[in-house]
Parts: C-alpha cells; sequence; structure tokens
C-alpha cells in the first residue's frame, strides 16, 4: 500500500492518483498545482486544456525569478506567468486517472474537488554536456513524484445575512442615547 501525505482526508468519499520519477520540470509542475488546487474536477481539466492552447496563463509564485509578465496573470492578481505545457499534460492525465477511478468507486464525479496535490523531487537524471577545451560539464534533469486527492464536495451552506452595524464614536453614541431620552 502506498502512502499519500494527507492521511486525514476520508478514503470513502476521495479518489487518488499518482505519478513517480515522471520526467517533467518539477518547478513548472509544482506552480501548476497549485493553481488548481481547490478547483472542480471540471474547472481544473478545463483550465489545464486552456494552458495547453495558451488561453489562460498559470500563474508564478515561488519559482518566479526570471518569469516573463504577461497580461493573462492579471486574473490570478500576479504579474508573472507562463503556460507550462507538459506539465499541464501529466497534471491532465493523473487527473482523468483519478476521476476513473472515482468513477470505480461509484463517487459522484460532477461533484468532485481537487482537495490535495502535491509535487515533490525526484533524483536528478544525470546526463553529461561536453564542452570547449575538453571539459565536461554535468547535464541534470529534474524529474518529480506528483500526488492527488479528489474528493466530493460538501454541501453548499447559504451565508447568512449579515447585519450591518456601523461603529459608532463616542460623541455619536451620546447623541444617539439624548435624542432617544428627548423622544421617550
Amino acid at each position: 500500500m502506498v502512502r499519500y501525505a494527507a492521511q486525514e482526508i476520508s478514503a470513502a468519499k476521495s479518489a487518488r492518483a499518482r505519478g513517480s520519477y515522471l520526467r517533467v520540470s518539477f518547478k513548472n509542475t509544482r506552480e501548476t498545482a497549485q493553481a488548481i488546487n481547490g478547483m472542480k474536477l471540471q474547472r481544473a481539466l478545463t483550465f489545464l486544456g486552456n494552458v495547453t492552447e495558451k488561453a489562460e496563463a498559470v500563474p508564478m509564485r515561488r519559482y518566479a525569478s526570471s518569469t516573463g509578465r504577461c497580461a493573462q496573470a492579471k486574473q490570478w492578481g500576479v504579474a508573472r506567468a507562463r503556460w507550462p505545457v507538459k506539465s499541464a499534460e501529466f497534471l491532465l492525465d493523473l487527473l482523468k486517472n483519478a476521476e476513473a477511478n472515482a468513477d470505480t468507486k461509484g463517487l459522484d464525479t460532477s461533484n468532485l474537488v481537487v482537495k490535495h496535490i502535491q509535487v515533490n523531487q525526484a533524483p536528478k537524471g544525470r546526463r553529461r554536456t561536453y564542452r570547449a577545451h575538453g571539459r565536461i560539464n554535468p547535464y541534470m534533469t529534474n524529474p518529480c513524484h506528483i500526488e492527488l486527492i479528489l474528493t466530493e464536495a460538501d454541501e453548499v451552506v447559504q451565508k447568512a445575512a449579515v447585519v450591518e452595524r456601523t461603529r459608532l464614536s463616542s460623541r455619536q453614541r451620546g447623541s444617539q442615547i439624548r435624542r432617544a431620552i428627548t423622544e421617550a
């Protein structure tokens, strides 16, 4: 049995999927995974499809040191964003796998939410590149492990009507009290 990082999530109402030693950029995949974390399944699938078509961008928050700016990043409230197509395809495949697992369990696939998604670094792939003057430098890949858990969304509870109370200064409160006394 494989151990997932999130153990407190109910196994009866959730579906899981994971990939190990995937040859896709760790940094780009981490940013893409954080973008879809908490989304409904159908929205996450359309978002990743839009990323591959470059219709929506993935916000780069942590690993964004030399990332360029784009207008599509405004919807996330950031300036830097990219379109990591390979990462989006890997995550799309994992989401479809988790959806199939949920369907096998008999869960309602129209009501699933990405509850947990985690990307970890895998061991680097070691190759070498040959340089001028007989030198050799490392030429490493940065693969990753991905795990995700889909759960059925809780029932949406309507928000109670908010009673607006304005803050009054002591002078305003005193004048209200005086007015109430004179009217009574």
